[in-house]
């Protein structure tokens, strides 16, 4: 928390945190959307990403907006996934 001295207000700063990802889930997490788009190659609203199992790497692909998501799963955006 960052003190401004002239007025004594208080501003909180945050700072961004990248979120570092293990690179096997990221691998799972694209071989769910590879497999996905193998199978349905229209696709009528594109995904906004995975939801993915941090110990057994199983997930499924998300369609909403505001996903909910369990304790022990990841979101994987798909701008991480595509890249």
């Amino acid at each position: 928390m960052n003190i401004n001295l002239k007025n004594g207000t208080q501003t909180k700063t945050t700072k961004k945190v990248q979120d570092l990802l293990d690179p096997n889930i990221l691998k799972s997490a694209k071989e769910i959307y590879s497999t996905y788009c193998h199978f349905h190659v229209k696709l009528a609203k594109p995904p906004i990403g995975v939801a993915i199992d941090k110990k057994t790497h199983r997930g499924q692909l998300l369609f909403t907006q505001r996903p909910i998501l369990l304790p022990w799963e990841n979101f994987i955006p798909m701008n991480k996934i595509e890249s």
